[in-house]
């Protein structure tokens, strides 16, 4: 799977209704909420896009305000723990719903919340390496056959010595079911006939960076750490009965020549 999520939106409601069939924002009214949701920040418009896009690279937002609701995206927005959500954010929900969806399919983790009038109601957060970071409030009803284990992760009978996957279910599977009942669409899941059609979502897009610089030097910091801790790289090939053995860089050289021209 390649879906990745990093969602937040401030809602009267139901998020669905706001969606369908939405104009686009003013360009002032949604320069307005990024300013007040990253404050002190410096905010450059940088054109256009969609809700196609979830995932923006750094110090990139998206963001709409539409009638009932302001929807951002932003990997800075969405959190390992979402009940740390800072204090700034749960007074801009104030009185509102705050609805946080984020995924990543690299290491196949999932968040997803949900506050009412600044209350945390309901979060999740996991990953197969992680654990189950965070697991507050009830679920939902459409999580429900994930926690029965209606929908386990299935073994490849062709791989030998696998361990039983980590989790009752595959984060990103219970992902797009979450991202369907929360922000009415889909990625990479089979959407319902009502689904809002996220590429005719129209965002705002800006450039947002901290004019200290400690948080992109925070962010390249944890970054080569993160490539430190990964180590040299490692080859594999196909053993018997499919059991991938693990090659020296010579013998994955000499199993794999360059391409002679």
């Amino acid at each position: 799977m390649g879906a990745k999520t990093a969602l937040l939106a401030f809602t009267d409601g139901d998020l669905r209704p706001a969606l369908l069939g939405a104009t686009p924002s003013d360009v002032a009214e949604a320069e307005a909420v990024v300013r007040e949701i990253l404050p002190g920040y410096d905010v450059t418009p940088e054109g256009h896009s969609t809700l196609d896009v979830t995932y923006p690279p750094d110090d990139i937002i998206h963001a709409t305000v539409l009638p009932g609701a302001e929807l951002l995206c932003d990997r800075r927005l969405v959190l390992d723990r979402p009940s740390e959500l800072p204090e700034h954010l749960l007074r801009a929900g104030a009185g509102r719903r705050i609805i946080m969806h984020g995924m990543h399919s690299v290491v196949d983790w999932l968040c997803f919340a949900v506050w009412e009038d600044g209350k945390l109601i309901r979060s999740l957060s996991l990953s197969p390496d992680g654990g189950i970071e965070e697991n507050i409030g009830e679920p939902f009803d459409f999580e429900r056959p994930y926690w029965n284990g209606l929908h386990p992760v299935e073994l490849d009978p062709a791989w030998e010595d696998q361990d039983p996957y980590p989790l009752p279910f595959h984060p990103l599977d219970l992902g797009e079911v979450a991202l369907s009942a929360l922000f009415g669409f889909v990625i990479e899941g089979v959407p319902d006939p009502d689904s809002i059609d996220a590429d005719s979502v129209h965002m705002h897009v800006f450039r947002v960076g901290d004019p200290s610089g400690q948080e992109q030097e925070a962010r390249e910091a944890a970054y080569e750490q993160a490539r430190r801790d990964m180590g040299p790289p490692r080859m594999f090939r196909m053993g018997p009965a499919g059991k991938m053995l693990e090659v020296s860089s010579d013998e994955f050289k000499e199993e794999h020549p360059p391409a002679v021209p």
